[in-house]
């Protein structure tokens, strides 16, 4: 282990074990809730990055909205796979990768589509702002995501052991 990963497991073990004495409660309801809170941050996180590439490709660069939340879309999946499969759900098993890699594009997939569908009508029929309209969009979606990755595409087999 790398002397900054060390430091950087130590911080986390210092900050788990102040919170856990400080919010025992609190704690608890994170710890059993775990898979469901990182599954947040790292939607916050990749959704933030949506935001920032559409931005800069409408506005910066005048692209379509349709291209602009494409490429945004583009983004949002590498970013997402990677965390949900690897932090999020912990799921190490090399000889999935590419069968998951399969069940997230196509998952992503369908979430392009509801993601163009649903931009649309935000923001051609009901006028919303498309920075605001993207951030329901993003949650609705997520929501759907969640059910998918939890139960489907990082679903453990009874014989995995969690790290």
């Amino acid at each position: 282990m790398s002397e900054v990963a060390f430091e950087v497991s130590k911080l986390y073990f210092k900050f788990r074990n102040n919170f856990s004495r400080c919010w025992p409660r609190f704690y608890y309801f994170c710890d059993r809730n775990k898979i469901l809170i990182k599954c947040i941050l790292a939607g916050a996180a990749v959704s933030l990055i949506d935001l920032v590439v559409l931005f800069i490709c409408y506005r910066l660069f005048a692209w379509s909205l349709i291209i602009s939340t494409s490429v945004a879309f583009i983004c949002y999946f590498l970013f997402s796979f990677t965390l949900q499969k690897f932090w999020t759900f912990r799921n190490f098993n090399q000889q999935k990768t590419a069968n998951q890699l399969v069940m997230y594009f196509v998952n992503a997939f369908i979430g392009l589509n509801l993601n163009g569908f649903f931009m649309y009508q935000l923001v051609n029929k009901y006028h919303l702002w498309y920075l605001l309209a993207q951030i329901i969009v993003n949650i609705t979606i997520g929501t759907y995501n969640f059910i998918i990755y939890n139960f489907v595409i990082f679903k453990k087999e009874k014989n995995e052991i969690s790290r």
